[in-house]
């Protein structure tokens, strides 16, 4: 009888270390955890999902945009730089783009950050060649685009976005495949 006891209390012992364990190198039941790239809750985490992406190698990459405060003058062909943080990838340049077209986030626009180029602009192809970047956008670039200013300004977003590599020592836009009529004021 006393060693079926001395059984039983050794068995409640273990389980209670095998517990504490799990708890202490588990961590919380309450978290996110990253699962196939995307963030899932775990229990009922007390923190907000996080920002970073999930279960990917990440970069960060500078974007060029015009900005009150910095240039309250507004000189046309100064733009400033942003960081931002992406997934890692071997298209970085296009990813920059890409960034630039989505504009200023709430946050960059409160710091006098603020872009010239319209929205819904797409990339339809963007090469680098010995040192010159080519990226040719849709019709939208230049839809409604008026005054030297402007347009020195929006060539100033992608071309320091652009050259921020270096791979990239000139850059040349074209819409459609034009170069020679483009962003005219």
């Amino acid at each position: 009888m006393k060693s079926i006891l001395k059984i039983i209390i050794l068995l409640i012992i273990i389980a209670c270390i095998i517990l504490g364990i799990r708890f202490i190198i588990g961590g919380g039941e309450d978290t996110w955890i990253c699962r196939d790239g995307q963030w899932v809750k775990h229990g009922n985490p007390k923190n907000s999902m996080p920002n970073e992406p999930c279960g990917i190698e990440s970069i960060k990459i500078k974007v060029f945009f015009n900005n009150d405060k910095l240039d309250p003058e507004y000189s046309c062909n100064k733009a400033f730089p942003v960081e931002r943080e992406i997934a890692e990838t071997q298209a970085v340049a296009r990813a920059a783009l890409e960034e630039l077209l989505e504009g200023p986030t709430q946050e960059e626009e409160s710091q006098g950050f603020f872009t010239t180029i319209n929205p819904g602009v797409k990339i339809q192809k963007l090469t680098i060649e010995n040192g010159v970047a080519k990226a040719d956008f849709d019709e939208q670039l230049e839809f409604q685009v008026g005054g030297s200013c402007r347009v020195s300004a929006i060539r100033a977003e992608i071309t320091q976005t652009l050259k921020q590599f270096s791979t990239v020592k000139e850059v040349v836009i074209s819409i459609d495949g034009r170069t020679e009529d483009i962003l005219q004021p």
